[in-house]
């Protein structure tokens, strides 16, 4: 099943609100204090995964698995559907194996409808989330959007969805893939520069995906010089040598250097993901090495 078929499974289910503490808040790696200072650190609970990443394993053992997530050492969950059940059932699963789902990923209705996305949102209340994110654009029937005017309207779409999201008490998110960084109408700007100017960051944050900026020629550092404030969430997802996929740590990026940076970004959640961590020609159950491997990864991180 592929990741848009997952999350538009799950579209009546899904939220996440995020907080409205400034970028210096708890769970903010803060600075060393200079020379001879203690190196930074991801703070253990602001480590969290994405449940797509174990999508395959969870249909065949949720509670086996949520359970095995808690072993590992994580306290908090990314959702992206609820794995075939409600949203009371997902959070019975959930408090069973001590798991918290502070985020999850759901798509806005396109078109828009309010009574559709108001149904959302209340499965996120039931289901415990904090952040709501939206998580694809960028291509339509014809592949990758290249017309900056739909860009434009998806952002007022954006608007709309986190007014809603912040009177429901949740915080609402965008999160990129590589699309949103191609050129729009023949010109320099870009679909990303498009949405993040066209959004009001009172209503919208960003999650920023490390692996798809990169696909994306996009430097996270850069991002987030640029968005200060603004990236809440991220998505820690390495790249391999033959620009796909590999676990957090094992690859080409260089997270430290990002994470110095927390601080600046407003982030308060880092979340572990691999798209093909369990799909053939892994099993599964490999899906849960690759948690296993990046909370380890981010929990003796130093920079």
């Amino acid at each position: 099943m592929t990741r848009r078929g997952v999350l538009a499974a799950g579209a009546a289910t899904a939220a996440v609100a995020v907080t409205t503490a400034s970028p210096a808040s708890a769970g903010v790696p803060q600075p060393d204090g200079g020379p001879g200072g203690n190196p930074h650190r991801v703070p253990r609970d602001k480590i969290s995964v994405q449940l797509y990443t174990l999508r395959n394993q969870l249909q065949i053992d949720l509670d086996g698995s949520l359970r095995e997530l808690r072993r590992i050492g994580y306290t908090r969950v990314e959702h992206a559907g609820f794995v075939g059940r409600t949203a009371q059932q997902f959070r019975a699963a959930l408090d069973a194996a001590g798991l918290k789902a502070t985020s999850g990923h759901v798509g806005i209705p396109q078109p828009f409808d309010a009574a559709t996305w108001q149904r959302a949102l209340e499965d996120a209340n039931i289901v415990g989330n904090k952040y709501i994110v939206h998580p694809y654009f960028g291509t339509d029937a014809n592949g990758p959007i290249r017309n900056g005017a739909v860009y434009r309207a998806f952002a007022k779409d954006l608007n709309r969805a986190g007014e809603l999201a912040r009177r429901a008490g949740l915080d609402f998110g965008y999160h990129n893939h590589h699309n949103e960084f191609l050129r729009q109408d023949g010109g320099n700007r870009t679909g990303f520069d498009i949405l993040t100017a066209e959004t009001d960051p009172r209503f919208v944050h960003l999650e920023v995906d490390l692996f798809w900026a990169w696909r994306g020629t996009a430097d996270p550092v850069d991002l987030i010089q640029k968005h200060r404030g603004r990236i809440r969430q991220v998505h820690v997802k390495d790249y391999d040598t033959n620009a796909s996929f590999a676990d957090p740590g094992s690859g080409l990026i260089d997270f430290g250097r990002i994470f110095r940076h927390a601080r600046e970004a407003g982030l308060v959640e880092y979340i572990v993901e691999r798209d093909d961590a369990g799909s053939p020609p892994r099993t599964p159950a490999q899906a849960l090495e690759t948690a296993q491997n990046g909370f380890r990864y981010l929990d003796t991180l130093r920079f």
